[in-house]
């Protein structure tokens, strides 16, 4: 329909405008533009989908590069956390008892961290000791000890021998000067006088760490769990509520199965006649626990001892006994008392073993297993993270 307002303003035949006015603009109409012929040419490059994968995965590389340096540079402090951590969860029971008997909880925990504190100094002064009465109570072991020592030495220095003779050593340069360096034990001791203070510095904050976390408990819980989005904070409660009960039970069941390879350990170097058999069954009991390297260090109190009063059949049945408690624990007691809990294959505990020892080294073996069954715990309770639970899981 035509716009009566257009057709007022409508010019007479044969002229073009108004005389004084310009032309009337004539509408054009908008020119589309062809499309390219390369559908990716006007897209930008950051909005590929192939480069913002590339760059997803060097973000979390450099975050996980950046997490590890983190993690080493402080792992003194890190594992002291995690030792209190440890600790708390051990204290936790008593602490609760004791507020059950409407003791406050802060006198509860500082109780708790009091008998800690003098239960680990009885058992540093009688280990102190035994060894110091061991030592000066045994002449006949030391003659023994010092007599195998000799006699490896003179097959060490036979076997260097025969080697120089067989394969003629290069000729010597007579123009060289060796330089050798003295060590002393000043200097040795001071070297490392720095990281002795900084350990005992660091461990010395473990009560007090221990002490806040059994008073503080229930605050850190809910302000933990306040953390997150409402969505998540039932996960978040229910994740750290089985990172609870995981821990509380592998340090209980470890503690178990620690006590009955004391007792059998303490039983048959008992019947062998080894001296200080009750103090070498707790220590080989206990040692045994190490996960792959304990049936080793398991080995070394009995073997040193063993060395000046047992005979050869008497040693090698000895090595039998420890090494049989040590795979009756790990293969039943271990799967018996924690196998529900932990619910880790033997490859992945393999893996964060080498990955935490590498990490922390000795103190990571102690913690890998802790660590590890926490890490699946979490992942288990994140949807994305599932596939990774269960690639850890039995």
């Amino acid at each position: 329909m035509a716009d009566p307002l257009i057709d007022d303003l409508s010019l007479p035949d044969g002229q073009d405008a108004l005389p004084g006015s310009d032309p009337v603009p004539v509408p054009v109409s908008p020119v589309v533009a062809e499309p390219s012929a390369d559908p990716g040419a006007s897209r930008h490059p950051d909005r590929d989908p192939h480069v913002q994968r590339v760059q997803a995965a060097a973000l979390v590389i450099l975050a996980a590069a950046a997490v590890l340096s983190l993690m080493y540079i402080a792992k003194l402090i890190l594992v002291v956390i995690l030792m209190a951590v440890l600790l708390s969860f051990v204290l936790a029971p008593v602490v609760d008892g004791l507020t059950n008997l409407r003791i406050p909880r802060a006198v509860g925990s500082f109780l708790a961290v009091s008998m800690m504190v003098i239960a680990i100094a009885l058992v540093a002064y009688v280990s102190y000791a035994r060894a110091l009465d061991f030592m000066s109570q045994m002449p006949e072991y030391r003659t023994r000890l010092q007599r195998i020592v000799n006699d490896i030495r003179e097959r060490a220095d036979a076997l260097e021998k025969t080697t120089e003779t067989v394969l003629p050593s290069e000729p010597e340069d007579k123009n060289a000067v060796t330089i050798r360096e003295r060590i002393s034990w000043g200097n040795l001791i001071g070297r490392n006088m720095n990281t002795v203070s900084e350990t005992l510095l660091a461990i010395s904050f473990v009560p007090f760490l221990v002490f806040f976390m059994l008073s503080w408990r229930d605050h850190v819980r809910a302000a933990s769990v306040m953390l997150f989005s409402m969505e998540n904070r039932n996960t978040a409660y229910v994740t750290l509520s089985l990172i609870a009960a995981m821990i509380r039970s592998f340090i209980v069941g470890n503690f178990v199965i620690g006590l009955f390879l004391s007792a059998a350990s303490m039983a048959a170097f008992g019947l062998m006649g080894l001296p200080y058999f009750y103090f070498l069954g707790v220590m080989s009991g206990f040692l045994s626990l190490i996960p792959y390297l304990g049936v080793f260090l398991a080995l070394l109190p009995s073997v040193i001892v063993g060395l000046g009063y047992l005979t050869t059949a008497t040693f090698i049945l000895t090595c039998a006994i420890v090494v049989g408690l040590h795979l009756f624990a790990m293969n039943v007691l271990y799967p018996m008392v924690l196998g529900k809990r932990l619910q880790l294959n033997p490859l992945a505990v393999t893996i964060s073993l080498l990955f935490w020892g590498w990490l922390w080294g000795a103190m990571g073996l102690l913690l890998a297993v802790p660590l590890t069954g926490a890490l699946k715990i979490i992942c288990d309770n994140i949807g994305r993270l599932r596939p990774y639970g269960d690639w850890m899981g039995e």
